[in-house]
């Protein structure tokens, strides 16, 4: 068990936790054209900068699931810490974009341990669920707080130097090694891995995320892209069937019978692709597009940001008085709402209109997933926690890598950019849309 005063200290490394894990997709998107320029790439290199990232992340959330209950999340979350503060040096002294590339893929695999942890230590340290709502509040507030800091963050350093925006993790890690220092050893439970199937899922979201970037850079029906293509379905198919017959699933699929928690892996998914794919189609348009500098395009970003930190904070209390459903679709109808100023704004070139769209979606954001976090945590009993959570997380951030993905393709002719960035947040809206009127569904707790 955690010390009487551990919950607080739990909740503070969580969200640091989750504050970092969320700095280093949204501070490096900023940093892009002057990467760049200075280490080479195409679009879709890129692209890679920010999946590599993500994909690992996404293929190791599993796993980490099932390691953060094996060790207990503490540890894990220790483990996680160290492995970011290594890979963050990597990419500082990064010398080619192939390195950074490798560099950002092993920071994937650390915040792929890192966030279950951290979600299950909010889960040992605040059972009560209304508490635990007003907890996964604050803990979300680690995320709008680096939307907050990231793109402005990422502008301001890479105007002295792009390897700033991964230097800057460092003391950050050290700061969370103290925290994890003061924190008595987590719950454990027997918990064997499952190596076929992470294989498999790795093999899923490589295929995947590949064949939709390198589809979208030189065409659909070359070789690599469709062979790629084919073997993601094929792992996924061997992922669902070893998941079903396995003794010792990573992604129990009994789990997946609870309606609300079907739902709730929906809003996830939905989310990252209208968040972390707008945040990237909008900073190459105010960038590329516009041509402002990175500095001016993370100050566009500042008022999302601030709202959505206090969307994160009022998200509990709105769900304990409303109930779940009522912020969920609330924030992901405004999402929805953002999307659509993006759409008619993105002709005009109108940088007040890109700060608007990006408020709307950010605070809708962060109305919508505290709520849809609480239900995968209720849904589950707490030495599942860890599992659960990294189910929930691998839909998210799936979602945001796709997205990523498929929005690069449709921006890699830049002569059609505008049109581009309409079709992209076109698709965004009524995937958050369908997700919308999934959540009208949800049993409000």
């Amino acid at each position: 068990m955690l010390r009487p005063t551990a919950p607080r200290l739990a909740l503070l490394l969580a969200a640091l936790a989750f504050f970092l894990i969320t700095l280093d997709v949204l501070i490096v998107t900023v940093a892009l054209t002057r990467i760049g320029r200075e280490l080479g790439g195409s679009t879709a290199g890129l692209q890679w900068v920010i999946d590599a990232y993500t994909l690992l992340f996404a293929s190791l959330l599993l796993f980490a699931g099932n390691l953060s209950e094996r060790i207990g999340a503490g540890r894990a979350i220790g483990w996680g810490t160290v492995g970011f503060l290594v890979a963050s040096a990597a990419c500082a002294l990064s010398p080619t974009l192939g390195a950074l590339i490798a560099a950002r893929a092993a920071q994937g695999a650390a915040a792929a341990v890192m966030l279950p942890a951290s979600m299950a230590l909010v889960r040992e340290g605040f059972p009560d669920a209304r508490e635990r709502a007003h907890a996964l509040g604050i803990w979300a507030v680690g995320g709008a707080v680096a939307g907050a800091v990231g793109p402005l963050l990422g502008g301001l350093l890479t105007t002295f130097d792009w390897r700033l925006v991964f230097a800057i993790n460092l003391p950050v890690c050290v700061a969370m090694l103290v925290l994890r220092s003061r924190l008595a050893p987590s719950v454990t439970r027997t918990a064997r891995f499952d190596p076929l199937g992470q294989a498999l899922a790795l093999l899923t979201l490589i295929g995947l995320v590949y064949g939709l970037i390198e589809g979208g850079a030189e065409g659909f029906d070359t070789p690599p892209v469709v062979g790629a293509l084919v073997v993601a379905a094929l792992a996924l198919v061997g992922f669902l069937i070893v998941q079903a017959r396995g003794a010792h699933p990573m992604m129990p699929l009994d789990l997946f019978r609870s309606s609300s928690m079907r739902i709730a892996l929906g809003v996830g998914f939905a989310f990252m692709v209208g968040n972390f794919g707008s945040v990237f189609v909008l900073g190459l348009f105010l960038q590329q597009h516009l041509g402002l500098t990175p500095l001016v395009a993370g100050l566009v970003f500042l008022p999302s940001a601030v709202g959505s930190v206090v969307g994160n904070v009022v998200s509990g209390t709105l769900a304990n008085r409303l109930g779940t459903r009522v912020p969920v679709v609330a924030g992901l109808s405004c999402m929805v709402v953002g999307l659509v100023v993006g759409i008619v704004a993105a002709p005009t070139g109108s940088v007040v209109a890109v700060a608007v769209c990006s408020i709307l979606t950010g605070v809708g954001g962060s109305v919508a997933m505290p709520p849809a976090t609480s239900i995968v945590l209720a849904s589950v009993p707490a030495d599942r926690a860890g599992t659960a959570s990294a189910v929930f997380n691998t839909f998210r951030q799936v979602g945001g890598a796709v997205a990523i993905a498929v929005f690069g393709a449709f921006l890699a002719d830049r002569a059609h950019f505008v049109t581009g960035m309409q079709l992209a947040f076109a698709l965004a809206g009524v995937v958050i849309l369908a997700a919308a009127v999934a959540a009208a569904r949800i049993r409000s707790a």
